[in-house]
């Protein structure tokens, strides 16, 4: 059958050209006229395109940009994205720990390059906000292409809208579209591609730019190489027969140039072939191809290809089983059959035997589901609304079931959508107004204020650049995973896990394969200080203990003992007045050591209410390292914060400040052994 792109123009007719006639500005620019009334002509030639397009587009930068830094929580992909992209910047690295040629590089180098010239990590608190800015800025380009692909495929204006606003506001999409993952960037690309693959004019420009897309989206995520059979079947339908013979392989020399730019890079910096104590090329090839650890069967519920697919089927099971059937359907329609063919190919190579599922892998997919599903719909309302008579050559029982599957197709498509809209509207409600990142900033912020600075610490990925900028040395904050994979940061820690001083866990941390034994007994051997969120929101700060748990538990048990003894004395002195709550505490043994002895010292001359004893946000309260005093005046509270401040070395206070309450007392998370 002869593909729409390659039918030759009617007779008496002069040829469509698509670019130019159906899409006007969005593929060949606004037109070259110059003098009054320019921009009223191009209004009027575009403003139904304008009027489809900008709502959605309006839409789907609210629907993004609101709340994107509350939820979804930060994960440690995206903190390792970040982290590269801000060493480009601020360090002149391609990675902050050693480049391994896991991923090309070229999809954090745009990220570094949108916030270096943005000023994004200096416009938020939070780096990887700054980076899902980035992610915004992509997406929203995406929608647009999505739009321009879908005209190219002769949807309807209407079709092409609701294809680009499921895109932009499916939970599935918003879920990974706000995700700092590289497919986010090489997805724009991608689309830009195929769009280019379709030029019916000047077509040597046309396939030219589309290899070039395509080079660098495969440079933005190795995975996107799946397309290429796909968009080359794009191109050979699309190329005119009497310039095959140049168009085509001028493409394909593009696309081999840009690949091996990385090939080069690897072989001039002398990391192409595996060697000893030494990353390559070939290594992380053959990392990704062969050793990575498979990602288990569909079936069993434990594997990662299970949860992922259970994921993604929780936040929009409706565009899964709708995008996957029209995926069939397109095979059918010959303007949708070659995205429908690539969109079944990537849907089964997904769920290979023995293969690794990357989670993010349905972000390649959704534009093109989208599109799928709504060319479908639109050929189906086209079939339904034909009129019984029969068409030249066709039997009139071929076109009533034509019509029939027709008028099925759109009631599933509506049945689909039943579903979909309330769950679309509950799950962005939590998108828009959920902070789910909450736990980490907590967290994070508890490190960076009590945490000392020179401590060693072993965290996710996601909090890495905020505690380096800080000041804590970025060779002391490390990423989990490279305690048991990166031989640079083995070295730094000749102990393994008992060189560091904390951990703070993460739910991708706590179920990490067994296949790392530093991080499991760092985490095995310390002991809870405070814990931020619930469930799998949970972050939690471990102090270490080098000697092992049981060893930390006798030697606390030592020192409650000898607190709770202290702290008997000190309430037989008369000069001291406690509340009930805060006497409970002095008895138990829970008041931090430095507070009892700086209590011992201000009663030899002021007599002092201990009115309080606070547990800090995450705490557990095992400890308490805050206290509130008063004297009965201001004056008296002035000269008591004054006295304490004066207390220096081992018994010095963190923080000393007067307010409406008392005076109150911090000492550090750290305490010494000043009492046995």
């Amino acid at each position: 059958m002869t593909g729409i792109l390659e039918r030759p123009a009617a007779p008496g007719r002069p040829e469509l050209h698509l670019e130019s006639d159906r899409l006007g500005w969005l593929t060949s620019g606004p037109p070259a006229q110059r003098g009054p009334g320019v921009v009223r002509r191009w209004l009027s030639r575009h403003g139904r395109t304008l009027a489809f397009l900008l709502p959605v587009l309006a839409i789907a930068a609210v629907v993004q940009a609101m709340n994107m830094g509350g939820s979804p929580q930060r994960i440690d992909d995206e903190g390792t994205y970040t982290a590269q992209a801000w060493s480009v910047l601020k360090l002149g690295e391609l990675a902050h720990y050693t480049y391994w040629y896991d991923h090309p590089p070229l999809g954090w180098l745009q990220i570094a390059a949108y916030t270096g010239l943005t000023g994004a990590f200096d416009r938020y608190d939070i780096a990887v906000v700054a980076a899902r800015e980035a992610m915004l800025v992509a997406t929203l380009i995406s929608v647009v292409l999505v739009w321009v692909l879908a005209r190219r495929l002769h949807l309807s204006r209407s079709m092409a809208a609701v294809a680009a606003l499921v895109f932009a506001i499916s939970p599935l999409a918003v879920q990974f579209h706000r995700t700092v993952y590289l497919d986010n960037v090489a997805v724009p690309w991608l689309l830009g591609a195929f769009i280019l693959a379709t030029s019916r004019k000047h077509q040597l420009v046309g396939f030219a730019g589309s290899a070039a897309a395509f080079g660098i989206a495969v440079l933005s995520k190795e995975t996107f190489l799946l397309a290429l059979p796909f968009l080359a079947w794009t191109m050979w339908r699309a190329a005119r027969k009497e310039t095959r013979r140049y168009t085509l392989p001028v493409a394909a020399t593009i696309v081999v140039v840009i690949g091996f730019t990385y090939v080069l890079f690897a072989a001039i910096k002398g990391e192409l072939i595996p060697g000893p104590d030494r990353v390559s090329l070939l290594g992380g090839v053959f990392f990704q191809l062969g050793s990575r650890v498979a990602s288990g069967s569909l079936f069993d519920p434990e594997s990662l290809s299970a949860k992922t697919l259970s994921m993604w089927w929780q936040l929009d099971a409706a565009l899964l089983v709708t995008g996957a059937v029209a995926a069939v359907a397109g095979l059918f329609i010959s303007r949708l059959r070659v995205i429908a063919a690539m969109t079944v190919f990537l849907g089964l190579f997904m769920l290979r035997p023995g293969g690794y599922l990357p989670v993010p892998y349905v972000i390649m997919l959704l534009p093109f589901m989208t599109i799928l599903i709504m060319g479908v719909t639109g050929a189906a309302i086209r079939r339904f609304r034909r009129r019984s008579t029969v068409e030249a050559g066709a039997p009139r029982r071929r076109l009533l079931g034509g019509r029939a599957a027709g008028a099925v197709w759109v009631a599933a498509v509506l049945a689909a959508a039943v579903v979909a809209v309330p769950n679309t509207a509950t799950q962005l409600r939590g998108f828009l107004l959920a902070d789910l990142d909450k736990p980490v900033r907590q967290a994070q912020q508890w490190v960076q204020t009590n945490v000392p600075k020179e401590s060693r610490v072993i965290v996710d990925d996601a909090m890495w650049v905020d505690l380096v900028e800080s000041g804590f040395d970025r060779d002391n904050v490390i990423w989990y995973y490279k305690m048991d994979t990166d031989s640079a940061v083995q070295a730094q820690s000749p102990n393994g896990w008992r060189d560091a001083d904390y951990i703070v866990t993460t739910d991708s941390m706590r179920t990490f394969p067994t296949t790392f034994p530093e991080v499991k007994g760092a985490i095995d051997n310390s002991e809870l200080v405070a814990t931020f969120g619930s469930g799998t929101q949970a972050v939690e700060v471990r102090r270490i203990d080098a000697d092992g748990l049981d060893a930390a538990a006798d030697q606390a048990a030592g020192r409650t003992a000898a607190r709770a003894a202290l702290g008997a004395q000190l309430l037989l002195n008369p000069s001291l007045s406690v509340s009930a709550e805060a006497a409970q505490t002095v008895s138990d043994g829970q008041l931090d050591s430095r507070a009892l002895l700086a209590l011992g010292q201000v009663l030899a001359t002021t007599p002092v209410r201990l009115e309080s004893t606070p547990v800090l946000d995450g705490e557990t309260g095992d400890v308490r390292r805050t206290m509130v005093l008063r004297t009965g005046t201001e004056a008296g509270d002035s000269r008591l914060a004054d006295s304490i401040r004066s207390i220096q070395g081992d018994y010095a206070a963190d923080r000393v400040e007067q307010t409406a309450a008392g005076v109150r007392v911090t000492y550090s998370v750290v305490e010494p052994d000043v009492v046995r």
